[in-house]
């Protein structure tokens, strides 16, 4: 009998255990598991770019310097209208900016290495670049413009044969060169043929392709309209220079590059679309004389 006894309380205490476990019809392994909750937040963060950015506690944003995008004014001060844009975002969003300067060409590789979280600096959206990055809503308007000295511009307009050219090492001026950017129907005239006949040399910034020519060691420069009309003017260094736009090599637009499938895109264009709703971003372009080419939304 006491065998017996024995037995069926075993069997009701089993039976209180199995009730117990699943008390709750909604608990789930993570509710009722604080080590795979925890695995689980883990993994959602490594899904997660936004979180991952979170999480250390900054953004690195990639560039280089040039005007009127990201730059050291006359007070050593760094400027800028995406210097600018990108500190409201930050201010927004409650997660600190670091400004990295980077080598164009390896902006890619800098960006899936992670030694950078984006690319935010006046930069053209293209296919291949939508191919191989997340690009935001593009926010301004960009062409390719032709620099060179002005007492040079209407001899080297007429015939650039056998001169020296130079544009930034990746940029969307050397592949509208080299055609590896292809003509759209934005196109004109083809930079490939125009200057089909031009010894072609890259310089490592569109700030050193000015330099080069204002030096003598490059005849003219290709470079964004935006950044020539910024840096080329009679109050500048550049003073002896000169921006030809009479060529329609195509038009751009500049957008901010994340890494492929990354959430921060959408984190971001939602800040900007507030700022650009708020005033900001107008008044950020006013500023640097960028209105007329600002894109609204």
């Amino acid at each position: 009998m006491k065998k017996l006894f024995a037995l069926l309380l075993a069997v009701t205490m089993g039976m209180a255990v199995l009730a117990g476990c699943g008390s709750s019809g909604t608990d789930t392994p993570s509710d009722a598991d604080p080590a795979v909750a925890s695995t689980e937040a883990a993994a959602a963060s490594e899904d997660s770019d936004w979180a991952y950015i979170q999480d250390k506690g900054e953004m690195v944003i990639g560039i280089t310097l040039f005007a009127p995008m990201n730059y050291y004014d006359d007070k050593n001060e760094f400027v800028g209208f995406d210097t600018e844009l990108a500190n409201a975002v930050s201010e927004k969003l409650g997660v600190p900016v670091r400004f990295e300067e980077i080598n164009w060409d390896s902006k890619e590789i800098e960006l899936n290495s992670k030694n950078i979280d984006c690319i935010w600096n006046g930069m053209c959206i293209t296919e291949e670049r939508k191919q191989n990055m997340s690009m935001t809503d593009p926010y301004l308007n960009n062409t390719q413009a032709i620099v060179m000295k002005a007492d040079r511009e209407k001899d080297i307009m007429a015939d650039n044969s056998g001169l020296t050219l130079t544009a930034e090492q990746g940029s969307t001026g050397e592949g509208k060169i080299d055609g590896s950017i292809e003509d759209d129907e934005t196109v004109e005239v083809s930079a490939k043929e125009y200057f089909a006949k031009c010894n072609y040399v890259a310089s490592d910034s569109m700030a050193k392709a000015l330099m080069e020519v204002k030096s003598g060691t490059a005849d003219l420069a290709v470079v964004d309209s935006v950044c020539a009309l910024a840096m080329v003017t009679p109050e500048s260094d550049y003073s002896d220079m000169v921006v030809n736009l009479d060529n329609n090599f195509g038009k751009q637009e500049y957008g901010i590059a994340f890494r492929k499938g990354s959430d921060t895109t959408e984190v971001i264009n939602s800040a900007i679309d507030e700022l650009y709703a708020d005033g900001t971003v107008a008044k950020i372009a006013e500023k640097y004389n960028l209105a007329d080419m600002l894109i609204q939304r």
